[in-house]
């Protein structure tokens, strides 16, 4: 089948005149993922880049073509529970999250959520922050970041801490479907998006790379080569977890070095060869861990 012809031939569903940043992924992953769950979906956004950029309606001449609700960072998962509970199985209820509040305060919301098995979507765009007063820190924060809230100078050398894997935590939680999705891979993108949207036994997770042209430093233009550097240095590995079976789905034997992607935005310009080998040690573990899953040792 060919996705991507598939998804050209499906209303958009997000209408002009979003206020969306120059580029964004998270935008354009927003259109993709509604144009595969359809009009029969009752979407959640909490606050946010999709909040702000008018997707929820806040711009009078911007929206979605499809119920939406407004949602606490803390709470967005326990909303999914609610409106699925009035509505069950008559429409597809799904959440499109991120900026950095899925894997600090929204966690624990979304942790219950998912071992309750409740049957909805749970989306994380993953943009590595937080945009509110600039960009600021979160647990998705790659180590050696430059944000608001990790500056560099004389004393600070960026975020000190490693990215938090919130893919492979909810992968603990068993849900009956999981996958990592980048923009970069638009057919794999729609493919398991198509898959999340035939679940109807349980609980699935999506987690979306989604860089951030404001907050990164770098063209808006470039988004999409940015996403797809990811995927090659293995900084995001493309997978799923299909009822505890794990599958690469875009296996990566010849990663490039995370030097790459590193050189390609200003907020790691100052990372010195070593703290950009240690991010590279981090990557090679974590991909060694995957392969193990998968069964690829």
């Amino acid at each position: 089948m060919n996705y991507i012809e598939l998804l050209d031939k499906k209303p958009d569903l997000v209408t002009p005149g979003t206020s969306a940043c120059q580029g964004c992924p998270a935008e354009l992953s927003l259109r993709a993922t509604l144009k595969v769950l359809g009009e029969n979906t009752i979407m959640c956004i909490p606050p946010g880049c999709m909040a702000g950029a008018g997707c929820v309606g806040w711009n009078f001449d911007s929206g979605l073509k499809v119920p939406v609700h407004i949602t606490l960072l803390d709470n967005t998962a326990a909303v999914l529970t609610g409106i699925n509970e009035a509505h069950g199985r008559d429409v597809t209820v799904a959440a499109f999250a991120g900026d950095g509040a899925t894997s600090d305060c929204g966690f624990q919301s979304l942790s219950a959520t998912a071992e309750r098995g409740e049957n909805v979507i749970y989306i994380c765009y993953d943009n590595e922050g937080y945009m509110n007063t600039g960009f600021q820190r979160s647990g998705s924060t790659t180590k050696g970041s430059m944000t608001s809230t990790t500056p560099v100078g004389e004393v600070g050398k960026g975020k000190e801490q490693q990215k938090k894997d919130l893919p492979l935590i909810m992968a603990m939680h068993n849900p009956a479907y999981l996958a990592t999705l980048s923009p970069s891979h638009m057919s794999d993108f729609v493919k398991k998006m198509e898959k999340a949207k035939s679940i109807k036994d349980g609980f699935v997770y999506l987690h979306i790379f989604s860089p951030c042209p404001t907050g990164w430093g770098f063209d808006g233009a470039k988004s999409i080569e940015v996403a797809r550097k990811a995927v090659e240095t293995n900084i995001f590995p493309l997978y799923e977890v299909d009822h505890g079976e794990y599958k690469l789905t875009v296996p990566n034997k010849n990663p490039k070095p995370v030097s790459e992607l590193f050189g390609m935005m200003k907020k790691f310009r100052h990372v010195s060869e070593q703290g950009i080998q240690d991010v590279q040690n981090y990557v090679d573990k974590k991909y060694k861990t995957l392969q193990a899953l998968v069964g690829q040792e």
